[in-house]
């Protein structure tokens, strides 16, 4: 590797401190380095991806889980791998701290280190109901709606007032299940140790290729987590309130990107045909990362 591309939280790296110490130590060893430094989401969240240099060949991310994920669905048409360093109070993604930057480094650049190739998840917003025609009359159509990419996962959750919304589940076009809960997450194994595990999803070894649906605060006991294969296609619809109200919902991907939703209005989640590289660093497994992590 000898060209690196820094993406900068500088919300957690006010002074730039850390940043130049990675750029003075890469170029130390004549390596070349190119900052960037996130101060707040514009257009592109934290990067245009077409203005990285082609010759780029690691993006060194600062910051923590949520600026690693930004710049993986910035990035998400550029073949480039992805090493976070965490500045924050845990990190899953960013396995790298503070005080084991230059080691890092070190181990980066004498080659010791593996690609792990994660799976992402495509989403697609299909209108319906009655405010597709209110849409329509606008000028904006189904071939036109919201796409986005998401490494960790696509939540649907209640927005505005107290209320359970009910969502119909669809897999491969066939009525699987509904739920009545204050939302749905669709999370990949990457995505296991996030939203999903607060929800109570279950936790999954992130290299692993499978799609897990989990409910958030479902409204009977039954109501558990989904496991399906990846290769299968999931809708969601927001169904109609007490008395066939009209109900509101956000669509978050990776916690950002939001599109509001109605009833009638459905989510539409597969596999992405692109993978975000990861570099792995430590010869940990992510059992012994897990255990650190969760004895916090």
């Amino acid at each position: 590797m000898d060209h690196f591309y820094i993406i900068t939280n500088g919300h957690k790296d006010r002074d730039l401190k850390k940043t130049k110490e990675i750029e003075q130590y890469l170029e130390k060893h004549h390596k070349k380095c190119t900052i960037q430094v996130k101060e707040k989401e514009k257009e592109h969240g934290y990067t245009d991806a077409a203005r990285i240099p082609a010759d780029v060949d690691c993006i060194l991310v600062l910051g923590g889980d949520g600026t690693l994920l930004q710049a993986a669905r910035d990035i998400i048409q550029r073949d480039i791998p992805l090493l976070g360093i965490n500045l924050g109070t845990l990190g899953y993604l960013a396995e790298i701290e503070e005080a084991g930057m230059e080691a890092a480094m070190d181990q980066l650049l004498e080659g010791r280190y593996e690609v792990e190739q994660r799976m992402m998840l495509a989403g697609r917003i299909v209108r319906g109901g009655i405010h597709k025609k209110r849409h329509e009359e606008k000028g904006i159509f189904e071939d036109e709606m919201e796409e986005a990419g998401a490494l960790n996962d696509i939540a649907i959750t209640r927005s505005g007032s107290l209320q359970i919304i009910r969502f119909r589940i669809y897999v491969n076009g066939k009525f699987l299940n509904e739920y009545q809960a204050d939302g749905v997450i669709v999370a990949t194994p990457t995505g296991s140790t996030g939203y999903n595990l607060s929800a109570g999803g279950p936790i999954v070894e992130p290299k692993a290729e499978l799609i897990m649906i989990t409910p958030v605060s479902p409204h009977t006991l039954s109501t558990r987590s989904i496991i399906l294969a990846p290769e299968d296609k999931i809708e969601v619809e927001i169904g109609a309130g007490r008395g066939e109200a009209i109900q509101q919902v956000e669509v978050n991907f990776d916690g950002s990107h939001n599109v509001t939703l109605y009833t009638g209005d459905r989510v539409a989640i597969e596999r992405a045909k692109t993978t975000t590289g990861i570099v792995k660093l430590k010869e940990a497994s992510f059992l012994e990362i897990l255990h650190r992590k969760l004895s916090v």
